[in-house]
């Protein structure tokens, strides 16, 4: 059964801690519940997104520096 990550928040999707760092998570990874998938920026502060489910990545569905609003789906997981 799918299920899908949504964003708790308003912002700019950041899929990796800084420009030289390694994404957070790939299409393909497991996710527990509680792991870092992601960052939202909102007005120069960063919040973690956390996975509320654990699954597959299967795909993101938005993209690095993707603007986003609260509510939408960020991942698909098997």
């Amino acid at each position: 059964m799918a299920q899908q990550i949504l964003s708790p928040l308003p912002g700019t999707f950041y899929r990796k801690s800084a420009p030289d760092q390694p994404v957070y998570k790939n299409e393909g990874d497991v996710v527990q519940v509680g792991d870092v998938i992601g960052l939202i920026e909102v007005m120069k502060s960063f919040h973690e997104i956390h996975a509320d489910a654990a699954g597959t990545i299967s795909r993101f569905l938005v993209e690095n520096e993707d603007p986003i609003q609260a509510g939408q789906p960020l991942v698909d997981l098997d």
